[in-house]
């Protein structure tokens, strides 16, 4: 059948007074890859959800080979050759690959003709750009063959144009090449035409053929990959009069070498949600004027190791200890010693939702001089203070009394981060920082987390952007099934050889020539 072209003209979507698609017009080439950029809200999901019936725009069209369609649900796409591979996994966790492939179809008959269905998807797997086991449930399979499956179904639809969101933020650098770079191929040679949204210049560069770029629901940008660089993408994201982040490049470091352990971790082994062994007697040092980047796909441990550090996980067995005294994440053990945390998903683990903006933001000092006195809170200095960070780190908000449930996402980050990147903390503990915030908030953050380290701060970094990790990082060490299985300098680290540790394959291999 071949990829299809697909146009969209004047696409407009408004949700109440909001106008989150602005008059969108822009061209899918057959056959090509078209990349698909912009901050958070720019209006990339929703352009693309309009495409495939999820929403239906309020004005515009949606054109498939020079005919305009009335795509009003998700099957409609479908019957029309669109498929969409979404952020989040729709596999359902206690069905084989098999019949998550079948289910993928939306229609089966009541009684299956499994020797004719397993045939046919044996056929199928001799031309897909990857395989798996069919007989395998996803919860035998790592969360990049999990990515695969969800590609997989879509390809078993036989579909003419394939849209992505973020498809390889679970996926090692390896297996986003070899994810992306099959797609490309299959594009290449007139199967499909593929829209990949992303935020990864280098994604951009190695793997699409045309590129767009919205900014706050506008199409700013469109053209083809060759004509760009990542500077000029970068700067349509954020527009005129706003300095755009560069690419991320290794951030310049202080002369001065490490100083003494201030974060030491020895033995450490926790239980994860299920029961399951999460932290396998874990062992690792953080120095002061050392930012230690913590590598690794999604599920690894990661999440649970910042938990146990920060006193929201129960530890089974082991020592944690900072600047040489056993540490409980108590909060008189975080003033004294001064450790701060930026941790994932800042509303629920750093905040209290409805409390106000200043009240949130005065949680670590709000009993301390200058801001208590005789035991009375000095509110007056606090809500001052407030109005100062709102400033001073952009936060978004109706004022500083607004509850802290009413910011979005990436103002609810830019609030906590104010708070917990004052004054002169001694051991950071940092998890996906940057997540949500635009390109000019990214290079402060970084600025900040560097400046931190270069007054003799220890920071511990847990980053899924591997890029981050490279610019930001002295050393990178990778998690796997719980445990350190890689240390290296940052400096001139190889992206692929920590994807081969990421993946578990370099260990594996280490350990059978043991």
């Amino acid at each position: 059948m071949g990829g299809l072209t697909l146009e969209t003209f004047n696409l407009t979507k408004r949700f109440g007074a909001f106008t989150a698609l602005d008059g969108v017009s822009l061209t899918v080439r057959p056959g090509s890859v078209h990349a698909l950029l912009g901050e958070n809200g720019a209006g990339k999901s929703t352009l693309v959800k309009c495409i495939v019936g999820y929403y239906r725009p309020d004005d515009g069209a949606v054109m498939v080979d020079q005919r305009e369609q009335a795509i009003h649900s998700p099957t409609v796409a479908r019957t029309l050759g669109i498929g969409m591979v979404y952020q989040h996994f729709t596999v359902v966790p206690g069905m084989t690959v098999a019949e998550n492939l079948l289910l993928a179809r939306g229609r089966l008959p009541a009684l299956i003709d499994w020797k004719r269905a397993r045939a046919e998807l044996h056929d199928f797997m001799r031309s897909a750009p990857f395989t798996l086991d069919l007989d395998a449930t996803p919860m035998d399979l790592s969360a990049g063959e999990k990515q695969k499956l969800e590609i997989l179904k879509q390809l078993f639809l036989k579909p003419r144009l394939l849209i992505l969101d973020e498809p390889t933020s679970v996926l090692t650098p390896q297996e986003a090449d070899e994810v992306l770079g099959a797609l490309r191929a299959r594009a290449h040679g007139g199967a499909c035409s593929v829209v990949l949204i992303t935020h990864k210049f280098r994604e951009v560069a190695e793997h699409a053929d045309d590129v767009s770029v919205l900014r706050r629901g506008r199409l700013v940008a469109s053209g083809p990959v060759s004509g760009t660089t990542a500077a000029s993408l970068a700067q349509a994201m954020v527009g005129e009069g706003r300095v755009a982040a560069a690419p991320l490049v290794r951030a310049p470091h202080a002369s001065a070498a490490p100083s003494a352990p201030v974060l030491s971790i020895e033995g450490l082994t926790v239980t994860g949600d299920r029961g399951e062994p999460a932290l396998r007697s874990l062992t690792l040092e953080v120095r002061g004027g050392e930012i230690v980047g913590i590598a690794g796909v999604s599920g690894n441990g990661q999440r649970e190791l910042m938990q146990a550090l920060t006193g929201q996980r129960r530890r089974d067995a082991g020592r944690v200890r900072v600047a040489g005294r056993d540490f409980g994440a108590t909060r008189r053990e975080n003033r004294a010693l001064k450790v701060r945390s930026l941790p994932e998903e800042p509303l629920a683990n750093a905040c209290v939702a409805e409390l106000g903006v200043a009240q949130n933001m005065a949680l670590r000092q709000f009993d301390e001089a200058p801001f208590a006195r005789f035991g009375w809170v000095r509110w007056r200095r606090l809500r001052q203070r407030a109005r100062s960070w709102i400033a001073d780190y952009g936060v978004k908000t109706t004022g500083e009394s607004a509850p802290m449930r009413t910011l979005s996402g990436g103002n609810v980050q830019r609030a906590v981060l104010a708070r917990e990147l004052d004054g002169d903390a001694a051991l950071l503990l940092v998890s996906n920082p940057v997540f949500g915030l635009d390109f000019a908030a990214v290079a402060e953050v970084h600025g900040r987390l560097m400046a931190a380290r270069n007054r003799g701060a220890a920071v511990l970094l847990v980053s899924e952007d591997l890029d981050e990790l490279l610019a930001l990082a002295d050393r990178i060490v990778v998690m796997s099934e719980g445990r350190i299985v890689h240390d290296v300098a940052g400096p001139g680290a190889d992206r692929h050889e920590l994807g081969a540790f990421m993946g578990g394959k370099a260990h594996a291999a280490r350990q059978a020539a043991a």
